[in-house]
């Protein structure tokens, strides 16, 4: 199935990454090794993004029914014997004039494989920070679906002093897409192909890699 277009709006996905999420639902691919439970302290990302200043902010949603606060700070979601593909998100936290925002706040919350959120703990749930060059990077599953919804991650982004951005992220591919009303192709990652991290000791499950970028405004 094809991903739907990112619109010309979307200003901040690398060159090299659009054409992979045009071309990629999520059952391109392959099953390769789990990342493990503990990311490189620094993504590797090209030097300079494909940001044209001044870049459009990134689109809020809302949070939902779900979100709970004072979520762990961590860098990996994942825990030993989690079911579900693995999945590196990274990106870089950016202004509207393309300059990175150092140190901000991202706060993520996501369903389980089975389309089910812990509401009672913090499974899945966690926050971390942007390093000094605006770069940030997630370890954790790709969610499941449940009824009404489209295969989604929430996030919360801010800066150092700055507004709260609460929105979504969407993934190329779906076929919920089409019917989830809160869809938005300009919130979609894109997918940058099978996970390159190390493998976790004894795990079969597949993994995948994509990037987004987050543009603040104020």
């Amino acid at each position: 199935m094809n991903a739907p277009a990112i619109p010309g709006r979307r200003r901040l996905v690398r060159a090299a990454a659009v054409p992979l999420a045009g071309r990629m639902g999520l059952a391109a691919v392959a099953n390769v090794g789990a990342t493990a439970a503990t990311p490189a302290a620094t993504p590797a990302r090209a030097a300079t993004p494909a940001c044209v200043d001044p870049a459009e902010p990134t689109p809020p949603q809302t949070a939902g029914p779900f979100f709970t606060p004072d979520s762990p700070g961590r860098q990996s979601l994942v825990e030993p014997d989690m079911p579900g593909t693995r999945l590196t998100l990274s990106g870089l936290v950016l202004a509207t004039d393309c300059r990175p925002v150092p140190h901000a706040l991202l706060d993520f919350w996501q369903a389980d494989s089975e389309g089910r959120y812990d509401n009672e703990g913090y499974r899945l749930r966690g926050h971390l920070h942007a390093d000094d060059q605006g770069r940030w990077r997630l370890q954790t599953i790709l969610p499941g679906i449940y009824p009404g919804r489209t295969r989604h991650i929430h996030v919360r982004v801010r800066a150092e002093g700055g507004p709260l951005l609460t929105t979504q992220l969407y993934f190329p591919g779906e076929v919920r897409n089409r019917r989830d009303r809160l869809f938005s192709p300009a919130l979609l990652v894109a997918v940058t192909g099978p996970d390159t991290a190390p493998a976790a000791a004894g795990s079969a499950a597949s993994s995948m890699a994509a990037t987004f970028d987050f543009v603040l405004a104020g």
